[in-house]
C-alpha cells in the first residue's frame, strides 16, 4: 500500500488523543465518583480484567470490561475449554493477537488494550484517506472526528475487537478503490477473522470490482443503447477477482478449526442463540420498535415497579431506557443509510445496507436491538454521509454534531467503566 500521507497521520492523532482523553478522564471519574456497580465482581469471576494493583486495575478500567473477559479468556486458554462452545461467537484474530503482544509485554490486558488503541490510530488514518478521496480533505476531517467522538466509540480502545475489525475493513475498501486487490483481498479475510460481520465486505469489493470507482485503470465507455446498459459493468472481470475467495477461505478456515476443536462445525454460529438471539429477518426494527414504545409507556408510569418489563429481568426503568436509546441509534442508522446510499458511490451504501440487515435480523429477546450501538460504530459509510450532510449545513453544524457526541460518548464511557451494561 501508499506510504501514509503525513496530513492524514496528523489528523488520525489529533483526534485520537482528543478522544481517548474524553473516555479516559469520564471513565475514571465517574468510577472513582459513582463506583462499581453491584455485584461487578460476579462479571469477571476469574479476575482477568484486574490483574494490577488497585491503582493498575483503575487505570485500565474504561478499557476491560464485559466482552473483554471473553476475549482475554480466549487469548489465556484457547477454545477447547468451553462446554457450550460460547467462546466460538468470538472470531479469533484478536485475541490471538493479544496473546501474542502479551508474551511480548508480560501482560494480555496490557496487550489488548495497546492493540486496540495501535488498530483505531491506524484505522483513522486509512480512513482519512479514503474520505479524503470521496469527501474532500475538509469532509476526512469531519468524518475522523464524528467516528472518534460516536456515542459508543469508547470500544475503539477497549478490549474488544472493534479497532481492529475498523482498520481491516477500512484498508480493504481503500485498497479496492486503489486498485490493490491483493491487499484488499488479504485486508478482507483479515476482518472475516475479527468478527461475523467481515464476510460482508465481498459486497463492496465486488461492487468496487465491477462499478468502481476505482482508481487503477479508466472505467469503459458505457454502452447508450440496450434496456439494461446502465447496469453494465464499468470494468472488466480479470484475474485479480480471484484475491477475493480469500475471503471465504478465511470463514472456512475458522468453521473447519471448530468442527476440530469444539466437534461443532457451525459453532460461530450457533453461539449466537445462547446470548439469546434469533433469527427474525429484519425483526429488529420492528421488536425495536415495539420495545422502545413499551419502554416510553414504563417511563410514563414513573415507577421501578414492572409495568411492561415483567419478564425482561433487572430493573424496569433500566430496561425501559436501554430500549428508548437503542431505538434512537435505529432511527440515525435508517437515516444514515438512506444518505449513504444517495450520496456515496453505491459500494459505501450497499455495505451499510447488508451489514445493518445482518445486524437486524438477529434480535435479542428482552433487548432486541442489543448492541445496535457497538455494530454502528465500525459503520465507516454512515459516518462519512453524517460528514458530509453537517458538513454542507456550515455554520459550525459539525461541531456541534460533535460536542453532542462527547457528551454521550462521557455518559455511555461512565456507565462502561463501573460495569453497568451498554448495549
Amino acid at each position: 500500500m501508499e506510504r501514509q500521507p503525513v496530513g492524514s497521520v496528523r489528523a488520525a492523532w489529533q483526534v485520537l488523543w482528543s478522544s481517548r482523553a474524553v473516555v479516559w478522564a469520564a471513565g475514571l471519574l465517574g468510577l472513582l465518583w459513582l463506583g462499581e456497580a453491584p455485584n461487578a465482581d460476579q462479571f469477571d469471576p476469574g479476575a482477568l480484567t484486574r490483574p494490577f494493583s488497585p491503582f493498575g486495575n483503575l487505570l485500565v478500567a474504561p478499557a476491560a470490561r464485559w466482552d473483554a473477559v471473553w476475549y482475554l479468556a480466549i487469548a489465556r486458554d484457547g477454545y477447547s475449554d468451553t462446554v457450550d462452545g460460547a467462546k466460538a461467537a468470538f472470531y479469533p484474530l484478536y485475541p490471538l493477537l493479544t496473546k501474542g503482544a502479551g508474551w511480548v509485554v508480560g501482560s494480555t490486558l496490557a496487550a489488548g488494550v495497546l492493540i486496540s488503541i495501535v488498530s483505531f490510530f491506524g484505522a483513522l488514518v486509512l480512513l482519512h484517506q479514503l474520505a479524503a478521496l470521496e469527501l474532500g480533505e475538509r469532509g476526512a476531517r469531519h468524518t475522523l472526528l464524528l467516528v472518534a467522538f460516536f456515542p459508543a466509540s469508547f470500544f475503539f480502545s477497549a478490549v474488544y475487537a472493534e479497532s481492529l475489525f475498523l482498520l481491516l475493513s477500512v484498508a480493504a475498501v481503500l485498497s479496492a478503490r486503489r486498485g490493490l486487490w491483493m491487499w484488499a483481498g488479504i485486508a478482507a479475510a483479515l476482518a472475516t477473522l475479527t468478527r461475523n460481520s467481515g464476510a460482508v465486505l465481498l459486497v463492496p469489493l465486488l461492487l468496487l470490482f465491477l462499478y468502481g470507482p476505482r482508481e487503477d485503470r479508466p472505467p469503459r465507455e458505457r454502452e447508450e443503447s440496450g434496456r439494461w446498459s446502465r447496469w453494465a459493468p464499468r470494468y472488466p472481470l480479470t484475474p485479480q477477482l480471484l484475491w477475493l475467495a480469500l475471503v471465504p477461505l478465511a470463514l472456512a478456515g475458522y468453521l473447519a478449526y471448530c468442527g476440530i476443536v469444539l466437534d461443532d462445525l457451525f459453532a460461530p454460529f450457533g453461539a449466537q442463540g445462547l446470548w439469546g438471539r434469533h433469527l427474525v429477518p429484519l425483526g429488529g426494527i420492528w421488536e425495536g420498535a415495539r420495545a422502545a414504545w413499551l419502554g416510553l409507556r414504563q417511563v410514563g408510569a414513573g415507577t421501578a415497579t414492572p409495568v411492561y418489563f415483567s419478564d425482561a429481568g433487572g430493573d424496569p426503568l433500566a430496561n425501559a431506557g436501554q430500549n428508548l436509546m437503542l431505538f434512537g441509534f435505529l432511527v440515525f442508522a435508517l437515516v444514515a443509510l438512506v444518505g449513504a446510499l444517495r450520496r456515496l458511490p453505491i459500494a459505501y451504501g450497499a455495505y451499510a445496507l447488508v451489514a445493518l440487515v445482518l445486524t437486524l435480523s438477529y434480535p435479542v429477546d428482552a433487548q432486541p436491538l442489543m448492541s445496535l450501538p457497538r455494530f454502528l460504530a465500525v459503520l465507516f459509510p454512515l459516518h462519512m454521509w453524517l460528514a458530509k450532510r453537517l458538513g454542507e449545513r456550515g455554520d459550525g453544524a459539525v461541531e456541534r454534531g460533535v460536542a453532542i457526541s462527547a457528551v454521550l460518548l462521557g455518559l455511555l464511557t461512565v456507565q462502561f467503566a463501573r460495569w453497568g451494561f451498554v448495549a
